[in-house]
């Protein structure tokens, strides 16, 4: 599929204890720009990398960026929300895509055009590997601004993720409202409060 506007989708946050999952949704125009070469799946990618990537992507290509928070993953489950941030992610995207590539397995419902998922498709597609850029820099920068608000969880370090010093910390000092009251650990530090 090569005709038209091409898009990829990733998201990014499916597994952490605490933050929303977000989703982004890229369409490249230009793809001869010298740093196109630099771009990978961003868990490939060193913090430093990303940090000069992503406002190229911003700047360069044309990004939607939707997050679900806690409370609504808690409400439709984490499934139903990361297809509802993919979703949104191409709704706020300013092109009208032809095709979607979406990294996975599923492929949102009521998409506006013809989509296909790829597994692995940060690896295999340039336009989800900018999404997941895109997605993992928005999302670890939004988990640095809530752990200045909330020091002792690590998010700064583990984006929200179930690292021993989370974990130590929910046992501690109890959960937030950036937490994921339907996930596991922090429903049973919940119950055992």
């Amino acid at each position: 599929m090569s005709e038209g506007i091409i898009c990829g989708v990733d998201e990014v946050g499916r597994g952490p204890l605490a933050g929303p999952v977000v989703a982004a949704c890229v369409s490249i125009p230009d793809k001869t720009l010298p740093w196109i070469s630099d771009i990978r799946d961003s868990k490939k990618l060193s913090k430093p990398k990303l940090k000069t990537l992503a406002p190229l992507v911003l700047e360069y290509c044309h990004c939607g960026i939707a997050e679900l928070p806690p409370a609504r993953i808690d409400e439709i489950n984490i499934l139903q929300a990361t297809m509802e941030a993919m979703r949104l992610s191409v709704e706020r995207c300013p092109v009208n895509p032809s095709y979607i590539y979406i990294d996975g397995n599923r492929v949102p419902n009521d998409l506006p055009c013809k989509a296909e998922a790829v597994i692995k498709g940060d690896d295999k597609v340039l336009e989800i590997a900018c999404a997941s850029i895109i997605a993992k820099v928005y999302r670890d920068n939004l988990m640095e601004q809530y752990a200045n608000d909330y020091p002792h969880y690590g998010w700064e370090t583990n984006s929200g993720y179930g690292s021993k010093k989370h974990l130590d910390a929910i046992q501690k000092h109890g959960v937030t409202t950036h937490h994921r009251q339907s996930f596991a650990p922090v429903r049973n530090a919940k119950l055992a409060s």
